[in-house]
């Protein structure tokens, strides 16, 4: 007995070893990509923030998560939640964007929620994601089904990078050293600007904006715009950067990204006071039932989509990453289902394509047919919306 005692005793040292130096092994290889916390007047300026309380940035409405759901969710993957064949997408010419749109309002649509937008003559760049895995690490995490669609070196002149939140899959830290010496404005929420100081952007590029603060870019105006949402790169970081959306307003044009949100009441205010909105990008992907407060999906998203008084809406947030256990397809699915019903504008390019929201071409089925899971069948409904 003694024996085997010590033979526990030797294997769970052993463990216990293997874990702390794989612990010690992540935090050096994620040591930079983690981004570095607000001091001194950055820090002061996020705590004179409304949206600032006992020591983090909070919702109106509170989110509800199923903690046990979520764990459970991870053993329910389904059926071809990443693709089994190349996902179509189409190459990305940089000449394209020598010749402005004809309509003054242009979206290329990246991947996941990476677009440019080129709106009365300005160039702006969502949640740039060009990285392998949308993590710290460089060895585990989600990996991207299909190589980025235009290198960063051949990108024509973004006027402004507006970056959404902290989460790894809208602030990738290979992509913003690689972008460090970019001649633009980096438009980020309370506090990220922390994270990109210290990969070496420089503070007269970085404008940090609080809900509903603006800046202008040339005739643009790009105002920060709240969200239903989180932050955090690590465990003892949660809330504490702010997170939002963008209204993008032109002498003619407006447009609404919507970063990641589950959906709220003040949509509403935000289509009133910003509005009416030519096109809405909007997340589809990423939900389940166990956090219908964090990603709204696709039923909701149409839902925003018409409290925003949006005219078209383009589907983001899905077709380049796995972080939920729904199949791959079924977001823009569900969506097209859901935008059907209600009488709603809305158009799906390929990866790589660009599409003018004022003559927005019907959207043509360029993923697989596969099994998924209707409305019905689970159905994401966001809490407190009365």
């Amino acid at each position: 007995m003694s024996r085997i005692k010590a033979w526990l005793s030797r294997t769970a040292l052993g463990v216990g070893a293997v874990g702390v130096l794989a612990v010690g092994f992540a935090v050096v290889d994620g040591w930079e990509a983690f981004g570095r916390r607000a001091t001194g007047e950055r820090r002061a300026r996020m705590e004179r923030s409304p949206q600032w309380k006992d020591g983090q940035f909070v919702n109106p409405q509170s989110i509800i998560n199923d903690a046990w759901g979520s764990v459970g969710m991870l053993f329910e993957r389904a059926f071809e939640s990443t693709p089994t064949a190349p996902v179509p997408t189409a190459p990305v010419d940089p000449r394209r964007f020598d010749t402005p749109p004809a309509t003054g309002l242009r979206v290329t649509w990246l991947g996941h929620s990476t677009n440019l937008v080129e709106i009365d003559g300005q160039r702006v760049l969502t949640d740039p994601f060009w990285g392998e895995r949308t993590s710290p690490l460089t060895w585990v995490g989600p990996k991207r089904w299909y190589a980025p669609l235009l290198a960063l070196e051949d990108m024509p002149r973004v006027d402004a990078v507006v970056i959404s939140h902290d989460h790894y899959d809208h602030l990738d830290h290979t992509t913003l050293v690689a972008m460090k010496d970019w001649d633009t404005r980096f438009v980020v929420p309370l506090g990220v600007g922390a994270h990109l100081a210290s990969w070496g952007i420089p503070e007269a590029r970085i404008v940090e904006l609080d809900w509903w603060e603006h800046t202008r870019v040339g005739d643009l105006e790009i105002t920060l715009t709240p969200a239903r949402h989180a932050s955090g790169r690590y465990l003892l970081d949660n809330n504490a950067t702010l997170w939002g959306g963008f209204a993008l307003r032109g002498p003619t044009h407006r447009a609404f990204y919507s970063g990641d949100t589950g959906l709220f009441p003040a949509l509403r205010d935000i289509g009133e006071r910003l509005g009416p909105f030519d096109v809405t990008l909007l997340e589809v992907g990423q939900y389940g039932k166990p956090w219908p407060d964090w990603h709204m999906g696709p039923e909701q998203a149409v839902a925003a989509h018409r409290m925003l008084r949006g005219r078209v809406l383009v589907p983001v947030h899905w077709g380049l990453v796995n972080l939920a256990p729904h199949t791959w397809t079924e977001p823009i699915e569900r969506a097209l289902v859901a935008a059907r019903t209600a009488e709603v504008r809305i158009t799906q390019a390929r990866p790589g394509e660009s599409l003018e929201p004022e003559a927005p071409p019907a959207p043509t089925r360029w993923w697989p047919d596969l099994p998924r899971q209707t409305a019905a069948e689970n159905p994401i409904v966001s809490s407190q919306m009365e």
